[in-house]
C-alpha cells in the first residue's frame, strides 16, 4: 500500500530545504520515495509554485501530469468551479476512485497559504516515517495522508504514466 503524504511547513522555504535534503540523501533513503514535489508560496505571491524533486526512482514516479491535476484541483478548483459550475463533480469522483478524496484536497487547500510551503510524497506507509526522522531538521507543522491501495496506485499509473 502506498501513501500520498503532505507535510506542511510554516515557512515558504521549509519544504524546499527538506526536498534538497531528500535529493541529497543516500540512495537507500531516496528509494523509499516513489515521487515527490514541493510547493512554495512566498508572502505576496498570487499563487504557489511547484517543483519536482529530482534524483528519485523515476520508474515509480507518477509524473508531472498527476501532480498538475492534483495541484490544479487543490489551488485552482475554486476558480474552476465558479467558471464551469457543477462540471467539477466528475473530477472529484475520479480522484476519489484513486484514493484521493475531497476532504484531503480541501484540507491541503486550507493549510497551504501564502507564507507556507508543503512537501508531497508518494511512498510506502512506513517510508514516510523513516524519511521524516532522518531528514526533517525543520519539522512539518501538519501531516496529511491519503492511503492508496495497490489497485488505486496501479490505476493512477495506468492513467498518468506514459
Amino acid at each position: 500500500m502506498s501513501t500520498l503524504t503532505m507535510w506542511k511547513f510554516d515557512t515558504a522555504d521549509g519544504a524546499e530545504r527538506v526536498g534538497y535534503a531528500l535529493r541529497d540523501a543516500t540512495p537507500q533513503q531516496r528509494r523509499l520515495v516513489a515521487d515527490a514535489v514541493y510547493v512554495t508560496w512566498p508572502v505576496g505571491a498570487r499563487k504557489p509554485s511547484t517543483r519536482p524533486i529530482t534524483g528519485l526512482d523515476t520508474q515509480a514516479a507518477l509524473g508531472e501530469s498527476f501532480w498538475g491535476l492534483l495541484f490544479g484541483l487543490i489551488f485552482y478548483s475554486p476558480l474552476l468551479g465558479a467558471a464551469v459550475g457543477s462540471a467539477g463533480g466528475p473530477m472529484w469522483g475520479g480522484l476519489t476512485g484513486f484514493g484521493i478524496d475531497e476532504t484531503f484536497v480541501n484540507r491541503v487547500r486550507d493549510a497551504v497559504t501564502p507564507g507556507t510551503s508543503a512537501l508531497f510524497l508518494l511512498s510506502s506507509g512506513t517510508a514516510c516515517d523513516q524519511i521524516r526522522e532522518t531528514l526533517c531538521f525543520d519539522p512539518p507543522t501538519m501531516v496529511l495522508n491519503a492511503k492508496l491501495t495497490r489497485r488505486q496506485e496501479s490505476s493512477l499509473r495506468d492513467v498518468f504514466v506514459d
